[in-house]
C-alpha cells in the first residue's frame, strides 16, 4: 500500500497568503491608525473614505473582513447602507461596525442586518485585533463548510493511492514533484482509474493544503447551471436566481479547483475559464465587475483533448493552458500487481461499512480478479468487491461470490499445460480462450483503440476485426 508522503528532502517552504481587510472611514487619521494596527498583525489592509469607494474595492478585490464606520461625512447611516450592500452581494464576507455616535440600539440594529460584530469609539487596539481575527476565523469556517459539502458530495471511494506497481509509483512520484508548483495540471486516464484521487494528492501536498479543495464534474451540469456553479451569479440574472451566489472559484480561493471531465465543458464557458487562467478574474453571471481570485486549476478528462483541439471541438489555447503538466493515470490492467492489494483494501472497507467481521479472500477468487481485464478500472473492482462482501455467507470470499463473467477467469487460459489430460481436450476452445484473453488485455491497454491494439499484437487491423467479430468482442 502506498500512501503519499513527502520525504524530508521534498519538503516545501510554504508561504501563507495574507488575509485582506478593508477599512472604511471618512477620517484619514482613523484609517491610518487601523492600517498600522492591523498591518502589524500581518493583514493586507486597504482603505476607503466613503461607501462608493468601498463598493468599488469590494467589486474588484477579494476581502476577508470589512471594518466600517457607521457615520461618514453627512450620512448618518452610511455604515448600514454599506452593510446592506455587502449582505446582498457577498454575504459570507464579515463586516464589523464602528461608531462613536450610536447607542446600543444602533449596534443591535447593525447585528440584525448581518454585522458580525461592533465596536464603540474610542476603542483599544487589542479590541480591534480580537474582533477582526474572530470575524475572519468565523468566515473561514463558513466557506470551508461550503467547500466540505461540495467535497463530500463528490468524494470518490478511495482514501489513499494504493499500489506497489511501477506505473502507480511513477504517478506518486509525479504528484510529489508537481505539488509545490503553481502550474496547472491535467490528469489523463480512463474512467474509474482514480483521477480525482491524484488531484487530491496534489492539493494535500501543496502549499494550499490548508485551503479548500473543491471538485466539480463539468459533464454533470447543463451549460447555464455549470456557469453559475463555477462563476457565481447576481440576483435576478436569470429565472430562479433569487439571491446572489458565490461561484466555486470564489469558494476555492487560495486553494485548488478540480475540473473533472473538462472535455465536456461548452465552448462559451471555455472562453470564461481561459480568462480566469489568464488574469485570475472571475465574472459572475449578470455581473459587470470581476472578482480577483487565486486558485490552482487541476483538470481531468478521459477524452483526447489534443485531438478535440485539432478538430475544433475544444479551444486549442485553453488546451495548452490546462495541459502545462500532464499526468497519466494507468488503467488497472496496466497495474495488475496492485489488484490483490486493492481487493483486500476494499474488502476491509466494505466489511466495516456493513458491520461484518473481517473477511478474507480465497486464492482462487484473488487469481480470478487478477486475470480479469477490468474495463471499468478501479471503480469497477470496488463495485465487484462490495457485491462480494454483501453476498458472501462465510468468512471467506470465494469465486462463487464474484460475478459470472469474472468467475470464468478462475481457470488461467494463459498457463501452459504441463501434460495432455488423459481424457483429451477441446483444442479449439482452449486456443479461443487464449486469444480472447490476450485480445481483451490489448484492447484495455490501448484504451479500446483497435488500431493501436492491432499494432500491439502484431496483427493488421483487418485481422483484429475478424477476431473481434468471431469472438463477439466488438467495442
Amino acid at each position: 500500500m502506498t500512501t503519499i508522503n513527502i520525504p524530508e528532502q521534498h519538503q516545501i517552504n510554504r508561504t501563507v497568503q495574507k488575509d485582506r481587510v478593508l477599512v472604511v472611514d471618512d477620517e484619514a487619521s482613523m484609517r491610518q491608525v487601523l492600517e498600522i494596527v492591523l498591518g502589524n498583525d500581518g493583514y493586507e489592509v486597504h482603505t476607503a473614505s466613503d461607501v462608493a469607494e468601498a463598493r468599488d474595492l469590494l467589486q474588484s478585490h477579494y476581502y476577508d473582513c470589512v471594518v466600517t464606520d457607521l457615520r461618514m461625512n453627512d450620512q448618518r447611516d452610511a455604515g448600514l447602507v454599506l452593510l446592506n450592500w455587502i449582505q446582498e452581494n457577498m454575504p459570507t464576507t464579515p463586516a464589523i461596525m464602528m461608531t462613536a455616535y450610536g447607542s446600543v440600539e444602533t449596534a443591535i440594529e447593525a447585528m440584525k442586518r448581518g454585522a458580525s460584530d461592533y465596536i464603540m469609539k474610542p476603542w483599544k487596539n487589542d479590541e480591534v485585533r480580537i474582533l477582526v481575527r474572530r470575524a475572519i476565523e468565523q468566515r473561514a469556517i463558513v466557506r470551508e463548510n461550503v467547500a466540505l459539502r461540495k467535497d463530500q458530495a463528490q468524494r470518490g471511494q478511495l482514501e489513499n493511492i494504493i499500489g506497489k506497481s511501477k506505473p502507480i509509483l511513477e504517478v506518486c512520484e509525479m504528484i510529489r514533484r508537481v505539488a509545490g508548483l503553481s502550474s496547472t495540471v491535467a490528469i489523463h486516464g480512463a474512467s474509474g482509474t482514480g483521477k480525482e484521487l491524484v488531484a487530491r494528492g496534489i492539493h494535500q501536498l501543496s502549499p494550499r493544503a490548508d485551503k479548500p479543495f473543491v471538485a466539480i464534474n463539468c459533464g454533470a451540469f447543463p451549460e447555464n447551471l455549470l456557469e453559475s456553479e463555477l462563476f457565481g451569479h447576481k440576483k435576478g440574472s436569470f429565472t430562479g436566481a433569487v439571491d446572489n451566489k458565490e461561484g466555486l472559484f470564489v469558494v476555492a480561493n487560495g486553494g485548488s479547483l478540480f475540473l473533472d471531465e473538462v472535455g465536456e465543458m461548452p465552448p462559451s464557458l471555455q472562453v470564461k475559464l481561459l480568462r480566469v487562467l489568464d488574469d485570475g478574474i472571475v465574472l459572475p453571471v449578470g455581473g459587470t465587475t470581476g472578482i480577483q481570485v487565486d486558485v490552482r486549476i487541476i483538470s481531468a478528462t478521459n477524452r483526447d483533448l489534443e485531438r478535440m483541439a485539432q478538430e475544433g471541438n475544444f479551444r486549442e489555447d485553453l488546451y495548452y493552458r490546462l495541459n502545462v503538466i500532464p499526468i497519466r493515470v494507468p488503467a488497472l490492467c496496466e497495474r495488475a500487481d496492485d489488484i490483490p492489494l486493492l481487493a483486500r483494501h476494499f474488502i476491509e472497507r466494505h466489511a466495516a461499512k456493513m458491520g461484518r467481521e473481517a473477511l478474507t479472500i480465497s486464492k482462487e477468487a484473488e487469481q480470478a480478479l487478477a486475470r480479469f481485464n477490468w474495463p471499468g478500472n478501479v471503480r469497477e473492482l470496488e463495485n465487484v468487491i462490495e457485491r462480494a462482501v454483501a453476498l458472501c455467507r462465510e468468512s471467506q470470499i470465494e469465486p462463487s461470490d464474484l460475478p459470472p463473467n469474472i468467475q470464468n477467469y478462475v481457470a488461467d487460459p494463459m498457463k501452459p499445460m504441463e501434460s495432455l489430460p488423459d481424457d483429451g481436450m477441446d483444442l479449439e476452445n482452449y486456443i479461443a480462450d487464449l486469444e480472447i484473453s490476450i485480445i481483451k488485455q490489448a484492447l484495455a491497454r490501448c484504451k479500446y483503440s483497435q488500431k493501436n491494439a492491432a499494432k500491439l499484437l502484431g496483427l493488421s487491423p483487418r485481422s483484429l476485426r475478424y477476431r473481434l467479430q468471431k469472438y463477439n468482442l466488438e467495442t
